[in-house]
């Protein structure tokens, strides 16, 4: 699993063109976007050190360079943050595989919403609890409790195309939010076994893995065609938890008053109606 910083620094100068940052282009240029020298040059360090940088070889880069580099390169927050991780990598063997357990006190949050679909996510996307109604939009029960991943659920599950009407969008973000967890965590192993199987399972995942897209999952919309409620417009927030850094509860909040809330209170119904 590569979370080196060359590609990722690669693929961000052939987004900039010389003329975005007031450079003159002479000539036919073999790759597009910046040269490293020009890079370089604007952000006020040596090529050479630029380079080595790339190559993965300025574990010792201080802040300020990264600041000019990322200042030259338009790169977001999260991408500034990214590439400040990359850049420095925490040195150490592959961290041991351990359970993820959500604690007593955060699933008493979740089963407290019972009027909104929602989960909790936890390293490397896996799903780890939700509530009655967040398996009724989902269906995280249905899964093999081996696969209750959201990037497996997207990538592998042929349903999923269906499941999300703007499928692209929802797959993009997903693979970026994967590599920036890939970044905090260069060691883990099961995130590496994971980026593999997808890499050779799935094209889509191949490319969009290689586009180093990386992004922050705090909150947006999305769309779910349910098989039995119909078209589903949710927005969404998500929220850290301060007790468990690698854990994040996902709610679904439905416009007050639309047709997806009047929908989610008829899921919410059936989800609380005995079986039988």
């Amino acid at each position: 699993m590569d979370a080196d910083p060359g590609d990722f620094l690669r693929s961000r100068r052939a987004r900039i063109q010389p003329e975005d940052v007031g450079l003159q282009s002479y000539g036919r240029r073999r790759v597009p976007g910046l040269r490293r020298e020009e890079v370089a040059q604007l952000a006020g360090v040596s090529v050479d050190y630029y380079i080595r940088l790339e190559q993965g070889r300025g574990s010792s880069v201080s802040d300020a360079v990264l600041d000019a580099i990322a200042r030259v390169l338009r790169l977001d927050e999260t991408e500034h943050a990214y590439l400040r991780t990359v850049a420095r990598p925490r040195a150490g063997a592959p961290a041991p595989a351990s359970a993820q357990r959500v604690r007593p006190g955060l699933r008493l949050v979740l089963d407290s919403l019972t009027a909104a679909p929602a989960f909790i996510l936890g390293r490397r996307m896996d799903v780890l609890a939700w509530n009655a109604l967040g398996d009724a939009v989902v269906g995280f029960s249905r899964m093999p409790a081996a696969e209750r991943n959201m990037p497996r659920q997207v990538f592998l599950e042929p349903a999923a195309r269906e499941l999300y009407p703007d499928w692209a969008a929802v797959a993009a973000e997903t693979v970026a939010y994967l590599r920036l967890d890939a970044g905090l965590h260069p060691n883990d192993r099961q995130l590496a076994t994971l980026v593999g199987e997808l890499s050779l399972k799935s094209e889509d995942f191949r490319r969009l893995w290689a586009d180093h897209l990386v992004k922050s999952k705090t909150g947006g919309v999305k769309r779910i065609n349910h098989a039995v409620a119909g078209e589903l417009v949710l927005p969404y927030e998500t929220l850290g938890s301060a007790g468990d850094p690698g854990q994040s509860l996902v709610v679904y909040t439905p416009e007050p008053g639309s047709e997806t809330a009047e929908r989610i209170a008829l899921l919410a119904s059936w989800a609380a109606a005995p079986a039988g």
